[in-house]
């Protein structure tokens, strides 16, 4: 792996939700290479927060360790529509709330040679999704 970290890609899927809305939430990341290995797992639970912001929170959380670990070419997958479009420039960030979270998330995708956000059907996506749903179960208990 320190040989291939000058270039290293990686596919990340992340999802962050709330049962409710502002509610319990939680936020979940896998991180893949370019052989389909997982690289990282992310589950956090977050508290009390609205969907937009346990989606935008899975995101940045994801940007982070992917920043840490010297990933250079990053691309992401989300099934929140609003969200991709935002950071695509497709939509202007027009919630307060969100305003900050954008901002962090496109300085620290300065850092990567490359970077994608994609918008997928949930059904892609159940892996982050049940790491973010464990992380709101464990809350529960």
């Amino acid at each position: 792996m320190r040989n291939n970290k000058n270039n290293m890609k990686l596919k990340i899927y992340t999802d962050g939700g709330a049962r409710g809305n502002p509610g319990p939430a939680g936020i979940g990341a896998v991180a893949y290479d370019t052989k389909g290995k997982v690289i990282f797992e992310i589950s956090q639970y977050l508290g009390e927060t609205t969907n937009n912001q346990a989606e935008y929170r899975a995101l940045l959380k994801a940007v982070e360790k992917a920043k840490n670990i010297g990933a250079k070419e990053v691309d992401f997958y989300l099934d929140s529509e609003l969200v991709v479009k935002q950071l695509n420039r497709e939509y202007k960030v027009r919630n307060k709330d969100l305003q900050p979270l954008f901002v962090q998330v496109y300085n620290l995708s300065l850092s990567f040679k490359k970077i994608s956000f994609t918008h997928i059907p949930r059904e892609k996506n159940k892996e982050a999704d049940k790491l973010a749903n464990q992380a709101m179960d464990l809350m529960k208990k």
